[in-house]
């Protein structure tokens, strides 16, 4: 069953993208999973969103070091390649790309990850905070005839009519 984000938003997916049932694809804690068929040597490319009230001071650097922790058990290795913050201070963002390794029914795959965090604040009390996360996970070789779409769905994000942290 998907997690349920803290605020409801609204975002458009792009040509040749599938939504999948969260659980069926193994990814249980997301919100909003997208699959682009056909595989790339067994393992299917996608575009996960997940999300948390955050309540604390914890920075986007700080939340994202997070994530690279939690790799830890499903991955071989993993590394991050780039990392940048972006936005204002009024709506700040971080994005990070890792390289990571797994192995699925014993085949090595060797991924890129492209990571987009989004702090929403709420305007009327600065202390509640929401961040959403927007993955891409795709093989090396697909990556870059991907990540135009990837960026094409960050950018329509936005919270829905109402929508406050």
């Amino acid at each position: 069953m998907p997690t349920a984000l803290p605020i409801p938003i609204y975002f458009d997916v792009p040509r040749g993208w599938q939504s999948a049932p969260p659980d069926e694809v193994g990814a249980p804690g997301a919100a909003f999973v997208a699959v682009h068929p056909p595989a790339d040597a067994g393992f299917t490319a996608n575009i996960t969103i997940d999300g948390a009230y955050r309540p604390d001071t914890v920075t986007l650097p700080e939340i994202a070091d997070e994530s690279v922790a939690h790799l830890g058990g499903s991955v071989t290795s993993h590394m991050v390649i780039d990392r940048r913050e972006t936005g204002s201070a009024d709506a700040p963002g971080l994005t990070q790309t890792l390289a990571l390794s797994i192995v699925v029914g014993g085949n090595r795959h060797d991924l890129v990850q492209s990571q987009v965090y989004i702090s929403m604040v709420d305007v009327d009390d600065p202390r509640r905070r929401v961040v959403i996360r927007l993955t891409l996970t795709s093989t090396t070789s697909q990556h870059p005839g991907l990540l135009d779409d990837f960026r094409n769905l960050v950018r329509t994000i936005r919270p829905s009519e109402g929508a406050t942290p």
